[in-house]
């Protein structure tokens, strides 16, 4: 392994790398550090989780120098706001012992923070296209010193419709400028825009294809599942032996949160990342996810794309992807950083054609998904799930506690020593309550005045004597609505009067 001073990064960064236990640089970044810091134009093919945010990051930094000038020196577009948020985490930790600030722009999140960061000097931007030229659009966001541009993940960029946003944004930014660009896969619109923006690129990618990496590094389950018999079926994986945190994938977002919340009331610490979240619901469940508060994560697509997590063990298909390329995407959630992970997949009787093709593509050998059921010995073999395991976290069971309001304890308190007629007032408090009569229609007890009587008792001690109208307290104060109507409700009851 190559260490990062032997690459020639300055100490500072390699401090700042130490602290989170980085040490020792990744095949991606060996290749791209050398020639992206004296100013190569880099087109690197890795998938995500190979490093390639150092990769460019490290040289965008280092090329910027200790304390650079306030004002915009370097963008780099991504795709997803999730991704954004990863990228400014790292470059942000990179710059720790610089003066160099960096800003994240995205959509999904007010504009006033991110334009006050702008306002304040930031030289490192690290954004989403839709946002960045709406700020350049307002004259917010000035890119006319952005000599550092990096494009990560550029297919998944023209995948989304960005191609024509990227355009623009090479526009604003400096005809000479160091670019550097990253995709997972090279289909031709990005290979042309390679050719149109970038000046003599050197291309280079990590030391084994994607697919090798992946096979290597991560055991492939495939099963043809019940569409009822799923969540019975993940519930019991997330029991497996040494199972750590768990990336699930859905289709759809409708899908996602329902089996966020069927999770969850299995018992299992459970968070989602959807598109019908707002930002800060997902950015608060991806935030939780990496702490490990929450140890399994079910995601779209869209929104995994800034799943940048080491110690994810297992990868479950909910809903098999719709090709070979968002299958690996999906399964490199897992088998990260040299480590071994496992990806199950489900697949539907209606979806049998697409294992088939990335059976094919991926040359996996395994063209017939294994039948499986949530008791299937084969699942808790493969998956090493412990015997008897059922679908549900036990937990302990929930008493529910009646919490009695003070002014009832008090006045329950007081009747108890009172005269007879206090244990029929009590029935009929009880009976409000049973059909949700608060205290304060009529029951609520008033402070206890002379000889153990209160001003209820007077109330429905006159009920006898005076007529309904212009009834009075012994105060000569007319009676409050609430206290009438216990006065009609008394007429005639034989209610004892006070002594």
């Amino acid at each position: 392994m190559t260490t990062f001073v032997e690459l020639g990064v300055d100490q500072d960064i390699v401090d700042a790398l130490s602290a989170k236990g980085i040490v020792d640089a990744f095949p991606i970044q060996e290749q791209t550090i050398p020639l992206g810091l004296p100013g190569q134009d880099i087109i690197g093919q890795a998938k995500t989780g190979t490093g390639k945010t150092f990769g460019f990051g490290i040289p965008v930094v280092q090329r910027l120098g200790l304390d650079p000038a306030p004002g915009v020196k370097a963008l780099i577009v991504v795709p997803t706001r999730e991704l954004a948020v990863q990228v400014y985490e790292d470059m942000d930790m990179l710059t720790s012992n610089r003066s160099t600030s960096v800003v994240a722009i995205y959509g999904g999140k007010a504009y006033e923070g991110q334009i006050d960061q702008l306002k304040a000097g930031a030289q490192i931007v690290v954004g989403t296209p839709g946002r960045l030229i709406d700020l350049n659009n307002q004259r917010l966001l000035d890119l006319s010193n952005a000599t550092e541009v990096v494009l990560d993940e550029a297919d998944k960029m023209l995948d989304l419709g960005f191609l024509a946003d990227i355009e623009k944004i090479f526009s604003k930014v400096p005809a000479v400028r160091h670019t550097q660009l990253f995709s997972a896969t090279m289909p031709g619109p990005i290979v042309a825009l390679a050719r149109r923006f970038m000046t003599n690129p050197i291309h280079m990618r990590a030391s084994d294809p994607d697919e090798g990496l992946t096979q290597a590094n991560i055991k492939h389950l495939v099963y043809r599942a019940h569409s009822l018999d799923k969540d019975e079926v993940i519930a019991r994986i997330l029991q497996a032996e040494g199972r750590g945190k768990t990336v699930i994938f859905t289709r759809t977002k409708r899908a996602a949160q329902k089996l966020v919340d069927e999770l969850n009331d299995r018992g299992f610490n459970a968070g989602a990342v959807h598109g019908d979240m707002s930002q800060e619901a997902r950015e608060r469940s991806m935030a939780g996810f990496k702490a490990g508060k929450k140890d399994v994560l079910i995601a779209t697509d869209v929104a995994a794309r800034g799943i940048d997590v080491n110690d994810v063990t297992h990868v479950i298909n909910h809903t098999i992807p719709d090709d070979e390329k968002t299958y690996l995407h999906r399964a490199g959630r897992t088998g990260r950083a040299g480590k071994t992970g496992i990806a199950v997949t489900f697949v539907d009787w209606e979806d049998l054609h697409k294992w088939a093709l990335i059976n094919r593509a991926l040359e996996f050998g395994q063209p017939e998904p294994v039948e499986t059921y949530s008791s299937s010995p084969h699942l808790y073999s493969d998956l090493d799930i412990p015997a008897g395991t059922k679908g549900r976290i036990a937990k302990a069971p929930k008493t529910e506690t009646v919490r009695v309001p003070r002014t009832e304890r008090a006045a329950d308190a007081a009747e108890d020593g009172a005269r007879e007629g206090g244990t029929r007032r009590r029935r009929r408090r009880s009976n409000a309550a049973k059909v949700g009569t608060s205290f304060a229609e009529g029951a609520e007890p008033a402070v206890p005045e002379g000889k153990g009587t209160d001003s209820a008792d007077r109330a429905d001690d006159g009920a006898g004597t005076h007529d309904g109208a212009g009834s009075e307290h012994h105060d000569g104060k007319p009676a409050p609505a609430r206290r009438r109507r216990r006065r009609r409700r008394g007429t005639g009851s034989g209610a004892p009067t006070g002594a």
